[in-house]
């Protein structure tokens, strides 16, 4: 299994498509989600512009996703940000979704709008580095064919509105959330995240490797011998792609595929342990604490019980 594969697996997004929006003339519309929600946008025609807490705007063309990791808040805005306060929407339903619109006539921009529920232990490895907004632009990217076929097909459902076509869009957003963090990497191979660490064809084998077996005593020598590198090399090399150290990544995966193990199994927490590298109950329980900041057991039964982590 490739790490790209295995990263988006721990995270374990639940996506779900919640709105249809098509905006004309003056628009301007807030938007905000929890921290585990990483919130989605898919342009299906025309443009417009995101405004980030910051000020700064990015541009939304037909094709483009962006997605925001970590429940960042934006505003939905007409391209020359000319409204200059929030703008009340109407609602209705178009035979597939919610319907949200803002004036008349042909839209400016069309989307979809969706988000990604997942669980915030396990799905910090991947989501914690990646920028948040991640925004994927079919118009300037290579190799994105697939992609574009994609959100085409996700277009053509969401008009046709034959039977069925929610549950396709909804699937086909699975599929859009890997492509899309694909489609990125390839776009910015320089920028240091675990997005990029994965798809770096160096380093891939030895990340897959130890994805696979988290229980490993690794050590660097072995880790570069499996990528074809010496120990020095291979841990700037690593450095420089995730902006970690080798051993801060292995203790992330370790805590990530424990918390993983202990949301979807019964297994107690000396098996879990050592089945991520550590001998004890209690070495285990004492670097889970550090890590995600609550025991093991009460990791356990706050998420089972619906309340959050302290």
């Amino acid at each position: 299994m490739d790490a790209l594969t295995r990263l988006i697996q721990l995270a374990r997004p639940q996506a779900s498509l919640e709105l249809r929006c098509q905006l004309a003339g003056k628009f301007a519309l807030p938007h905000e989600s929890p921290p585990t929600v990483a919130f989605f946008h898919l342009a299906l025609s025309g443009r417009c512009a995101i405004e980030l807490p910051d000020g700064s705007l990015l541009t939304l063309e037909a094709g483009d996703i962006v997605m925001f990791p970590r429940g960042g808040a934006h505003w939905i805005r007409d391209i020359d940000l000319r409204a200059k306060r929030a703008t009340p929407p109407t609602f209705s339903h178009d035979g597939l979704l919610k319907l949200e619109r803002v004036g008349s006539g042909e839209p400016d921009i069309d989307l979809l709008c969706g988000r990604f529920d997942y669980a915030q232990g396990p799905a910090a490895l991947l989501l914690r580095t990646l920028p948040d907004p991640l925004h994927v632009s079919l118009a300037d990217a290579d190799g994105t064919q697939r992609l574009h076929a994609l959100v085409s097909l996700m277009r053509d459902e969401a008009e046709r509105r034959q039977p069925g076509a929610l549950a396709i869009v909804t699937a086909l957003s699975h599929a859009l959330f890997a492509m899309a963090l694909r489609a990125y990497s390839a776009k910015h191979p320089n920028v240091a995240s675990v997005l990029t660490l994965s798809s770096d064809p160096r380093l891939a084998p030895s990340i897959q490797a130890l994805l696979a077996e988290p229980g490993h005593a690794w050590t660097i020598e072995e880790l570069g011998g499996i990528s074809a590198m010496s120990r020095a090399t291979y841990a700037r090399h690593f450095r420089d792609k995730s902006g970690m150290t080798v051993w801060e990544f292995l203790t992330q995966v370790r805590m990530t595929i424990a918390g993983d193990l202990l949301l979807q199994t019964t297994r107690n927490a000396a098996d879990i342990g050592m089945e991520v590298g550590y001998q004890s109950e209690a070495a285990f329980g004492k670097a889970f604490q550090q890590y995600m900041g609550i025991t093991p057991g009460r990791y356990r039964n706050n998420r089972h019980s619906g309340r959050r982590d302290e």
